[in-house]
């Protein structure tokens, strides 16, 4: 078996690993979901918005709520990755024959799959597109490709907090990413300096490119959307293997 087919191999087995955790705890799960649900309804219903958006303000909001949930729940994993250093689990790992990063890339793999359920509660509450089906597998593979690289930021903070006390801390730097961006508004509602650094979100370009691909409308967005990510991984996907390679046996 050649060296990559093993390293698929292992993080396969991770992979597995972070699934059996789910059968486990179907509470960490739902919890996970109800998030994002809580803020499409109250932001869509209680709060209301939508100025300076053309249309309705429910299809504005949800591609924008799908690309803000694929920055939040990062916790969860930097929770996981850190309780595992401290309970010696991935010393045991790294003790055993098995492929350098297997356990992030596994990590990383079951954690997409929870992002794959919030695209569905997305369309459960009554979201639609309009464009083809090309254009909707798209979307959501611009969305998913921003969930993996937020996810190889939060392994490499996890990895370098090392401890579940100080994830809250790292956690915090999230929130600036994921609200200044164009997820719930319109940055032409906002001061000129505000709506620059807004646009230059990666999180917003991922949003205009979901609603662009999903309306059946332009592809104006979907380069940024591509390269922003790319970008991330190429700086945190190498940082966090190189940090789990430096762990003490």
């Amino acid at each position: 078996m050649t060296p990559t087919a093993y390293a698929l191999s292992d993080s396969w087995t991770m992979t597995r690993r972070e699934l059996a955790h789910w059968a486990r705890q179907p509470v960490r799960i739902a919890v996970g979901l109800v998030f994002p649900v809580m803020l499409l309804l109250m932001f869509g219903y209680l709060i209301g918005g939508g100025r300076g958006v053309a249309g309705s303000y429910i299809d504005y909001l949800i591609p924008g709520m799908l690309a803000l949930t694929m920055a939040f729940g990062l916790e969860s994993t930097m929770i996981a990755v850190t309780q595992d250093l401290n309970k010696g689990v991935i010393d045991r790992f790294r003790s055993m024959p098995m492929a350098d990063g297997a356990v992030l890339v596994g990590r990383s793999a079951a954690d997409m799959l929870q992002s794959a359920l919030t695209l569905a509660v997305g369309y459960a509450l009554g979201w639609r597109t309009g464009g083809g089906p090309g254009a909707v597998l798209a979307a959501v593979g611009l969305l998913l490709l921003f969930r993996f690289a937020m996810l190889w930021i939060g392994i490499h903070l996890a990895l370098v907090a090392g401890k579940p006390e100080m994830v809250q801390a790292v956690q915090i730097l999230v929130w600036p990413v994921a609200f200044l961006s164009n997820a719930l508004a319109h940055p032409g509602t906002m001061p000129d300096w505000l709506g620059t650094v807004v646009e230059w979100n990666p999180m917003s370009h991922t949003a205009s490119a979901v609603r662009d691909l999903c309306a059946g409308g332009g592809t104006d967005h979907v380069a940024a959307a591509v390269l922003w990510p790319l970008i991330l991984l190429a700086v945190f996907f190498p940082l966090a293997v190189r940090r789990f390679g430096r762990l003490s046996k």
